[in-house]
Parts: structure tokens; C-alpha cells; sequence
């Protein structure tokens, strides 16, 4: 068997496991394959065992990578091949270009930004659904939103009604073991519990992003329904 191909049946049992643990259907979790530093073809043979959402950190190995499977699977956009997701830190001179690929911002981290992207999302006339990243690590390498400051972002966003706030993304610690990023995956969930409560026009929680190759299966414990893998894909299963 394909080793990629291995590797996802793994991951796919490890996510259907975790998920009935959560009391919930396997199918209620998205699988992001995460394809930063991974060229072309491994990309199609991921697209080709069935994954159907592709995850990029930065606008810039994306638009390659874009153009190329537009070119080798001759589909345009490649948007209709797979969901698009921009995982990584986004700049504000980079929105353009994200808005033209991306189905999906996970990493939306100040009212700066959010502006930016409602303002290209009206030139373009379309909409875009984003996260708002939420550092609940509190580390300072992170980007992401204090926790107590979510609710009053919140407020303020709904000046700008071209961008759908569609849930929540959060880091575990990259050095920790799994368990040691539970609390903050079940502190993500509760932020999103407040923000439901209050109701805010426009705004859902859809989607909790959390959990990574180290974490998936915790953070999937806690609620999470998009979880990001690249290293537990690509890599030699050990």
C-alpha cells in the first residue's frame, strides 16, 4: 500500500476513535492535511486518497502550489479539487492574494486584519469565512488573541459584515506531550460556548481548529471538528 495512503487509514481509525470518545460521528471531523514544505505530487496523491481540504502557512508557497494543480489536474480553480486553508500567520499585504485561493482563514489575529479582509472581500465582491485565533497557550512565540480579550474583538467585528466569523483556532504547545495541551483545547471550546451566548449577528462557531500530528486526538477530545496533520501523513510511519 501507498505509504500516504497507509498513513491516512491510521489517522482516519485515530480520529474515529477519538471521536467516540467525544460522543460524536467520525464524519462530524475534518481532516486538514497540512502540505507546507511538501511538494506537487505528494499533494495529488493526497488529493487522490480522498482528502478534501489542504492546508497552506504561507499565500506565497501556496500560489505555486495552486497553479501547479491547476495545471496538473487541468481543473480551474482548484478550489473545486479541495477546500483551501490558510493555517499560518496571514500579513496584511498578502490578503489579496489569500482571498483568490483560500476558502478558509484559520488565522485571523487583530482587528487590523479582519478590516483588510473585509475591505479586498467587498472590492472582489464576494465573502470569506475566517477563525479568530485565540493564543490560549499564552506563549509569546504565538500569534493569536489574549482569551479575555475574544468577546470585546467579537463586538468590534461586527463592523465588518463582509467576512464570516465562522469559529475558533488555537496552538497547542509544540514541545508538550498531548495531555499537557488539554487545557488549552477545552479552554478554546468554552471561549466558543461564551461567544455563542452571546449571540452576536453574523458570527457562529462552526468550527474549532485545534489539534496538530502531536495532538490531534486530545484536542479532537475537546471538541475540535477541523484538526491540521502534515508530519503524520507525509513521514515514514515509525
Amino acid at each position: 500500500m501507498n505509504p500516504i495512503v497507509n498513513n491516512l487509514f491510521s489517522i482516519n481509525e485515530r480520529i474515529a476513535r477519538a471521536a467516540e470518545r467525544s460522543n460524536r460521528t467520525p464524519d462530524s471531523i475534518e481532516l486538514v492535511a497540512v502540505t507546507k514544505g511538501r511538494s506537487v505530487p505528494e499533494m495529488e496523491a493526497v488529493l487522490s486518497a480522498g482528502v478534501t481540504n489542504i492546508g497552506e502557512n504561507r499565500v506565497q508557497e501556496a500560489q505555486q502550489k495552486y497553479a501547479a494543480v491547476n495545471s496538473t489536474l487541468n481543473v480551474i480553480p482548484a478550489r473545486e479539487v479541495c477546500r483551501w486553508h490558510l493555517i499560518g500567520h496571514l500579513q496584511r499585504n498578502k490578503v489579496k492574494a489569500a482571498l483568490q485561493m483560500f476558502s478558509l482563514i484559520h488565522s485571523v489575529d487583530s482587528l487590523r486584519l479582519l478590516a483588510e479582509i473585509a475591505r479586498r472581500s467587498e472590492v472582489l465582491a464576494q465573502r470569506i469565512d475566517v477563525l479568530i485565533q485565540v493564543n490560549t497557550t499564552r506563549e509569546t512565540s504565538k500569534y493569536g488573541l489574549d482569551a479575555a480579550d475574544l468577546l470585546t474583538f467579537m463586538e468590534d467585528a461586527q463592523t465588518y459584515r463582509t467576512v464570516n466569523i465562522v469559529g475558533l483556532m488555537t496552538m497547542g504547545q509544540l514541545s508538550a506531550s498531548s495531555e499537557a495541551n488539554r487545557p488549552a483545547f477545552a479552554l478554546l471550546r468554552s471561549l466558543a460556548e461564551k461567544v455563542e451566548a452571546q449571540q452576536f449577528p453574523g458570527v457562529t462557531m462552526q468550527y474549532l481548529s485545534m489539534g496538530m500530528t502531536n495532538d490531534f486526538e486530545v484536542a479532537i477530545e475537546e471538541g475540535a471538528n477541523l484538526v491540521r496533520i502534515g508530519r503524520a501523513i507525509f513521514d515514514p510511519s515509525p
